[in-house]
């Protein structure tokens, strides 16, 4: 992505149900999240978290990154996009990898290996996987740390969280980026996302309850000893709260919505009787009154359901008695007044409202320490720890390629030498069997030369001799 001096820039897109927001984000020296520019647009596109108008939702999405851009002064061409809906749900699976020997240590190509193995498990038709998270690690029937990397055995086991959703809608998330010029490097599920931004990690340890409520669903995360137990979404938010007041209170969306944010509560007790809102007629007719008490009535109601829903899904996931963090309610619905008391009645643990500050910088505009930008802020941060495994996977590979060519060098300088030295010892070899036959080529003997001439002369004696006896004269001369 795009650089500023040494550390990236990131960009975080929240599609949301009510409003799309863009982060631009970086990392400053101390580690915390210096924002450089945000941009906000209303939502039009989207219901309860699923896009269901492409036009409508890719106008939003120039118009919130083209704010971001003017702000931060940095072009933007590819983000970290949040995903949810009341079609992600999840599951959890059990893998054995079998290693090469015993005295093997395990290493992250092992554990990468039964993440794709997790990727390959039939779902179904029109599922897709979005995140596979590695929870616990056993080393021959032994549970492991944390992490069992470095350690020696022979079978690897692991139970992993696996979080699916819905193709199409995944799909629709990216054609929208894509048709507003942006390039989509990575899909995050938003209660992840929140929770990297609200959560610390002394309460992951102990054991905790993210509540994301937003526009359309309320997400769920459960966390315990740093690993995630359990997901859940909810398909009731804020948006139905603006429409039961629309409807109790017979008033337009957008004052039900005013009057939600401005004079909402979650406990009617809280509010006098006496305590009367005043708001504009439509079209001229007189002003309308509205009690606090009646409004707080109202939001009661479907708050106290959401709650029973989450406590619901606390008790199923079977950490009820294990949450010692408590429930951490983040989101832009946490802005309900004594939403926090409600929270902790129904439930019977303690509660917070989590605002993403604990990893922004000082100079954060105080906008922005706002529980509704809880996911656009997590995003950033997911999208940096990404970015950073990434280089650490590079850099590890280097290290490996680097490795590699030291041994390949090594090799061929030893086989160049085993060469030479071979190649020595063969011209000593041949040296020493040419030399006879030049030196007897040098030094002809001579004798078979002469003992041809003393033949040939032997044989005309003999033949003189033969001759003389045979003479007829020399006979008659002994007779």
């Amino acid at each position: 992505m795009q650089t500023v001096k040494e550390n990236p820039i990131v960009v975080g897109l929240d599609i949301g149900t009510t409003k799309i927001a863009a982060i631009v984000g970086q990392q400053d020296q101390y580690g915390k999240i210096k924002v450089l520019g945000i941009g906000r647009a209303d939502s039009q596109g989207v219901a309860r978290g699923e896009v269901v108008n492409i036009e409508m939702t890719v106008h939003a999405i120039k118009d919130a990154v083209a704010q971001a851009e003017q702000q931060s002064g940095v072009e933007i061409r590819s983000v970290y996009v949040g995903i949810a809906g009341e079609h992600i749900s999840s599951k959890q699976n059990r893998d054995i990898y079998t290693l090469a020997d015993q005295d093997t240590e395990v290493s992250d190509t092992d554990i990468k290996a039964m993440i794709q193995n997790m990727h390959r498990l039939a779902l179904e038709p029109g599922e897709r996987i979005i995140h596979v998270l590695p929870q616990e690690f056993f080393i021959d029937g032994n549970p492991v740390a944390k992490t069992p990397i470095g350690m020696c055995g022979s079978r690897l086991e692991a139970n992993f969280h696996i979080i699916t959703g819905k193709v199409a809608a995944a799909q629709n998330i990216k054609k929208c980026v894509e048709r507003s010029g942006l390039q989509m490097i990575g899909l995050i599920l938003e209660p992840l996302a929140s929770s990297a931004s609200v959560l610390s990690e002394e309460e992951m340890e102990a054991g905790v309850c993210l509540v994301d409520i937003g526009g359309g669903t309320t997400d769920i995360a459960i966390f315990q000893d740093n690993i995630i137990r359990h997901t859940a979404v909810i398909p009731f938010a804020g948006n139905i709260i603006t429409e039961d007041i629309k409807t109790g209170c017979m008033v337009l969306k957008k004052q039900a919505e005013k009057l939600k944010v401005r004079f909402g509560s979650a406990l009617p007790q809280e509010n006098q009787e006496n305590e009367i809102i005043s708001i504009p007629g439509i079209n001229g007719r007189e002003r309308k009154e509205i009690s606090m008490q009646m409004l707080a009535k109202i939001i009661n109601a479907r708050m106290e359901e959401i709650v029973q829903q989450v406590y619901f899904e606390i008790r199923s996931s079977g950490y009820a008695n294990k949450l010692i963090g408590g429930v951490v309610i983040t989101g832009g619905g946490s802005q309900l007044k004594h939403l926090k008391q409600l929270v902790e009645y129904h439930t019977g643990l303690s509660a917070r409202i989590g605002l993403p500050t604990e990893y922004l910088a000082k100079d954060t505009k105080e906008e922005l320490k706002n529980p509704m930008y809880s996911t656009a802020i997590g995003l950033i941060i997911e999208g940096i720890k990404e970015l950073e495994d990434q280089q650490r996977g590079n850099n590890k590979r280097k290290a490996e390629v680097l490795a590699r060519e030291k041994e390949l060098a090594e090799a061929a300088l030893l086989a160049e030498a085993a060469a030479a030295a071979a190649a020595a010892t063969a011209t000593v070899e041949v040296q020493e069997e040419v030399k006879p036959q030049v030196h007897f080529e040098m030094q002809p003997e001579p004798e078979p030369v002469k003992k041809a001439k003393k033949d040939s002369w032997v044989k005309g004696l003999l033949t003189n001799v033969k001759d003389w006896f045979e003479d007829e004269s020399v006979n008659n001369d002994f007779e």
